[in-house]
C-alpha cells in the first residue's frame, strides 16, 4: 500500500512541478508529460493488487483449470475446487454436492404436486393453440409449445416409474414432437390433427398418475 502511495505522489509532483511557458513547443512538451504521469498513474493502479499479493522470492503463481500450477491463486476465485473443504456439486461451482445436508430434498411432498400442476396446466395450453392453428398464427402455436410447456417433459418424465408411464409419456412425445413441426411447416389439417393427438395421449398418461 506504501508502494501504490508512493507511485502516486510521484506522479502527481511530476505533474505539479512541470515548466510552464506561453510558447507552442512547451505547451506540447507539457502536455506529453501530463500525458505520461496519467499513463504512470495508471500503471501503478494496475499492478497494486499483485504488488500487494507478492512475496519476496516467491515464483509467479498460475493455474491451468486447477489442475496445473497453483488452484489457490487468486485469480481462480473457486480455485475449482481445490479450496474447498468438501467436494462441490460441479468444478465450477462453490457449493456442495448433494448431500443429505442439502436444503434441497428429493422426498418433498411438494414436488410431486407441482410436477402435477405444470402437467395439467399444459394441457390447458394445448387447448389455447387450436384458435392460434385456425389464425394460422404460427408463432403463436411454437411459442406456447416452448414457453410454460417447455417444462412439461421434464415433469412427465418424474412419473415414469414403470413400463405403462414410460410407454404412455413415450407416445405423448410423439405426437407433441408432430404437432411442432407440422406448425414449423405450416401445415394446418396436420398440425390440429397433432394437437388433438396431443390432448389424448396426455389424459391416457395423467390416468396412469
Amino acid at each position: 500500500m506504501q508502494l501504490f502511495l508512493s507511485v502516486v505522489t510521484l506522479a502527481v509532483s511530476a505533474s505539479a512541478f512541470a515548466p510552464a511557458t506561453d510558447n507552442a513547443a512547451s505547451t506540447v512538451s507539457l502536455s506529453a508529460t501530463r500525458r505520461d504521469s496519467f499513463a504512470a498513474f495508471t500503471a501503478a493502479v494496475v499492478a497494486a493488487p499483485s504488488i500487494a499479493s507478492a512475496v519476496a522470492g516467491d515464483s509467479p503463481k498460475f493455474s491451468v483449470f486447477g489442475i496445473i500450477g497453483d488452484g489457490k491463486s487468486m485469480s481462480e476465485g473457486a480455485a475449482y475446487g481445490s479450496d474447498q473443504a468438501t467436494r462441490v456439486y460441479s468444478p465450477y461451482s462453490v457449493y456442495d454436492a448433494r448431500s443429505d445436508k442439502s436444503v434441497f430434498k428429493e422426498t418433498d411432498p411438494g414436488i410431486p404436486l407441482r410436477k402435477k400442476a405444470i402437467i395439467a396446466e399444459s394441457r390447458v395450453r394445448l387447448t389455447k393453440i387450436e384458435p392460434y392453428i385456425a389464425k394460422k398464427q404460427w408463432f403463436n402455436v411454437r411459442d406456447e409449445l416452448t414457453r410454460y410447456m417447455y417444462s412439461l417433459r421434464d415433469s412427465m418424465v418424474y412419473f415414469t416409474t414403470d413400463a405403462k408411464t414410460k410407454a404412455a409419456a413415450k407416445k405423448f412425445f410423439v405426437s407433441l414432437e408432430k404437432l411442432d413441426i407440422s406448425a414449423k411447416q405450416r401445415k394446418g389439417d396436420v398440425a390440429e390433427k397433432a394437437r388433438q393427438e396431443c390432448i389424448v395421449n396426455l389424459d391416457a398418461f395423467i390416468a396412469l398418475i
